[in-house]
């Protein structure tokens, strides 16, 4: 299906979940929590996006979206370490807010990479990951990443009253 392996097909499920709650989460908390069902349905989801990912070599062997994984891995300890320790002091909601937030960028970078390289079937609208519109649409999705992120760091601000630094 669509150029999938079974396992592509279960790695696409599980991220279309993740991204879902993701939004959910964005939209309904302005942030991504841990400490809410969505939330860990998002995290649940994320982590089992990186494992099943693993095992997908469609150009190769290892390569930039396996990085990634490892990258998001990475990003989402962090983020449960922030949120549920003091070890990066009064960054640490901080931290966990926007470590969380970054994750779901790393959803969208390759989910539009393969989206746009794979459908519609036969006729992609994009010849393949180096294509200059879906760098430009990368660009354009890292700009709101930091846009979402400085709204963040301001709402944490108000609440917490004191500053990110």
């Amino acid at each position: 299906m669509f150029g999938l392996t079974q396992l592509g097909v279960i790695h696409t499920a599980v991220s279309l979940i993740a991204v879902g709650a993701g939004l959910v989460a964005l939209f309904r908390d302005k942030e991504i929590s841990p400490r809410n069902g969505v939330g860990k349905i998002y995290i649940i989801a994320t982590i089992l996006t990186c494992l099943t990912g693993f095992g997908i070599f469609q150009h190769g062997g290892f390569g930039k979206p396996h990085a990634l994984g490892i990258i998001t891995l990475v990003v989402l300890g962090v983020a449960y370490v922030a949120g549920y320790t003091k070890l990066y002091g009064r960054l640490s909601p901080y931290i966990e807010t926007v470590g969380y937030s970054s994750t779901f960028l790393f959803h969208l970078i390759p989910g539009v990479t393969e989206t746009t390289t794979r459908l519609p079937l036969g006729a992609p609208l994009l010849p393949g990951p180096e294509a200059p519109a879906l760098q430009a649409a990368t660009a354009v999705l890292g700009v709101l990443f930091l846009i979402g992120a400085a709204l963040q760091v301001r709402r944490l601000r108000a609440r917490l009253g004191r500053p990110a630094t």
